[in-house]
């Protein structure tokens, strides 16, 4: 398992062996497993938050992508077989999360998406290239195409870093198409955003011939991938939010241990040290429910439940930018400090992938159909 050294994955230094490993699953079952999967979920943490430590707030997301690439990142849950890591979905979720704690780009949440889609219908030519360099892309507003008489049109929103994606992950009628860029019939309209640590563009599609790109899905099948694919959107916007939850918060408190007021730290006044208390407690609810109902129990929560869990997180991560910029005093509003970015990053979240009203609605619906 040499490709998996970065990880750190060395059993002796918990003196625990893998033979011991497989006693102790077989012997303590899902408490085991879970045990064993915080340790390796601890030193992925570990590993990606000392690879990224040097880029918060970067404009350019070319470096953080050359990272992803050269430590295989952007395959991790991709099968072996397929030239991928194949660990599992709370690997990818860690990444995720170590993303949003530097205000990575969205890009990387649509190229991991689409690579997914592209491992579960086996095509090999594609995910050798979105392994080795070429940028996938996709909605992340989960927005659709149209297919009529061999032709797909519609506009797609919020697609992340258009302008230098090789290809585009489609849905279109009944079918799941990957549609190369540069076509005549493709327009690629950047969008103006109040987040600047992110670029996404408008994608409209002007009757592109069907055999312009590569049918991956269809029928049926192309209904459960695209289910699929806004899951593994909606699982990346929630560790992103989880992760620029926890960055935010620490800095807040790092900045109440420091600035003082009255010759005292302002974290010994008892009114702050409440306020950021609350503040870590919806944190920590927030982290609960993602590890449990968005990723170690994925198979059991369908896209109307992860979109709920998606926007529920999401809140908590604007609640909790906003009472930051309140506990450092206003200064987190100005330019030179990176306090504001997590804040406009939050709100982004909250809409992307849809808001809160509209996954709440579609979840409610979804339980009286199901207890009709």
């Amino acid at each position: 398992m040499e490709h998996r050294r970065w990880i750190g994955r060395d059993p002796t230094q918990y003196n625990l062996g893998e033979n011991s490993r497989y006693a102790a699953r077989a012997a303590y079952g899902d408490v085991a497993r879970a045990a064993l999967m915080s340790i390796e979920r601890d030193e992925l943490h570990e590993a990606a938050r000392r690879s990224f430590a040097s880029a918060t707030g970067q404009r350019d997301p070319s470096w953080i992508w050359q990272q992803l690439f050269e430590m295989g990142w952007m395959g991790i849950c991709v099968p072996e077989r397929f030239g991928g890591l194949g660990l599992a979905d709370d690997a990818e979720a860690v990444v995720h999360f170590e993303l949003g704690r530097i205000l990575g780009p969205a890009s990387v949440a649509a190229h991991m998406s689409s690579i997914r889609a592209l491992a579960a219908c086996e095509q090999s030519e594609l995910l050798s290239q979105g392994l080795h360099g070429k940028r996938f892309t996709t909605s992340l507003m989960l927005a659709a195409a149209e297919e009529q008489e061999g032709f797909i049109s519609g506009e797609l929103e919020a697609v992340p870093e258009a302008g230098s994606a090789k290809y585009f992950v489609v849905a279109a009628g009944e079918r799941i198409v990957v549609v190369p860029a540069g076509l005549p019939q493709l327009k690629v309209s950047p969008t103006q955003l109040w987040d600047p640590t992110r670029s996404f563009s408008r994608v409209t599609l002007d009757r592109v011939p069907l055999e312009e790109g590569l049918i991956i899905a269809s029928g049926s099948a192309a209904y459960e991938l695209w289910d699929s694919v806004n899951g593994h959107i909606m699982r990346a916007l929630a560790a992103d939010s989880l992760g620029g939850t926890q960055a935010v918060l620490e800095m807040t408190v790092n900045y109440l241990k420091v600035r003082e007021q009255f010759g005292r730290p302002l974290a010994m006044f008892q009114a702050l040290k409440h306020r950021c208390a609350d503040l870590h407690t919806a944190f920590c609810e927030a982290q609960a429910l993602f590890w449990r109902d968005m990723v170690v129990a994925r198979d059991k929560t369908e896209v109307n439940g992860l979109g709920s869990a998606k926007a529920a997180i999401a809140d908590v991560y604007a609640d909790v930018a906003e009472e930051a910029i309140q506990l450092h005093g206003g200064i987190g509003l100005t330019q030179e400090h990176s306090c504001h970015l997590y804040l406009k990053r939050a709100f982004l979240n909250a809409t992307l992938g849809g808001s809160s009203d509209v996954w709440n609605e579609a979840y409610g619906r979804h339980l009286f159909a199901s207890h009709a």
